[in-house]
């Protein structure tokens, strides 16, 4: 990933090395990881480690608390590029999710929450940023739905593989977080190595910028799981 190609360069090259393309590969590879650790967590934190209500509480409090962070992708985006930025938080994810039944304490449960947390929120973060640059105005709409509906197919397509053969082959948790994790993080080593650093014509400020309209904004920055924080555009 260290040749550098403009936007416009790259839609001269095949269809695999394209923006789009990886945009559709990440938008994929998230849910994979993400979707299989969230489906199975709460069993597994029940049956491995004995939590309880008050567990399950802290659990998901510290879950959370990277989404609140998120601002901090605007600092780390004075020393890493954003592309390398969204790839390395989607290896975060990946990994973390690898191992996460390698540690069945409350301990070690909250410290891998956290830091599969960090790489989903960082990643969501910045890959919506990516999203903004690199899909043309006039076909953002369509191509923002095709994007989600690639991460929904990829989450439904993890769920069922795991009603399907969990009892009939026998599966264990952590061969399912290792092999959902894994996938994400060959898939985003992959995109590391296989597609040049886009640079887009407008890249984004490395700044905050605050608006007083946009306060109710400001005041929740988290919904639904995903951060709400998205760095303004030049």
């Amino acid at each position: 990933m260290g040749r550098s190609v403009t936007l416009a360069d790259a839609q001269v090259l095949p269809i695999w090395k394209r923006p789009l393309f990886l945009l559709f590969l990440m938008a994929a590879a998230m849910p994979i990881a993400f979707s299989t650790w969230l489906a199975l967590l709460n069993n597994f934190v029940i049956e491995a480690a004995q939590f309880d209500g008050s567990d399950i509480g802290w659990l998901h409090t510290v879950r959370e608390i990277p989404g609140f962070l998120a601002i901090g992708v605007i600092f780390v985006l004075l020393v890493m590029r954003e592309q390398v930025l969204a790839l390395s938080a989607l290896v975060l994810l990946g990994v973390a999710t690898a191992i996460t039944a390698w540690f069945p304490t409350f301990g070690g449960i909250m410290m891998i929450t956290m830091l599969s947390s960090i790489g989903f929120h960082y990643y969501e973060t910045v890959n919506q940023s990516l999203q903004l640059q690199w899909i043309e105005k006039d076909k953002a709409p369509q191509t923002l739905g095709w994007l989600v509906s690639a991460g929904s197919a990829a989450a439904l397509v993890s769920y069922v593989l795991i009603v399907l053969t969990w009892e009939v082959l026998g599966l264990q948790y952590n061969t399912v977080y290792i092999l959902s994790g894994g996938i994400t993080t060959l898939v985003a080593l992959y995109c590391m190595v296989a597609f040049p650093q886009f640079e887009a014509p407008n890249p984004q400020r490395k700044q905050m910028v605050l608006r007083r309209r946009y306060w109710l904004y400001y005041a929740c920055p988290v919904r639904g799981g995903k951060s709400l924080l998205s760095l303004p555009r030049s």
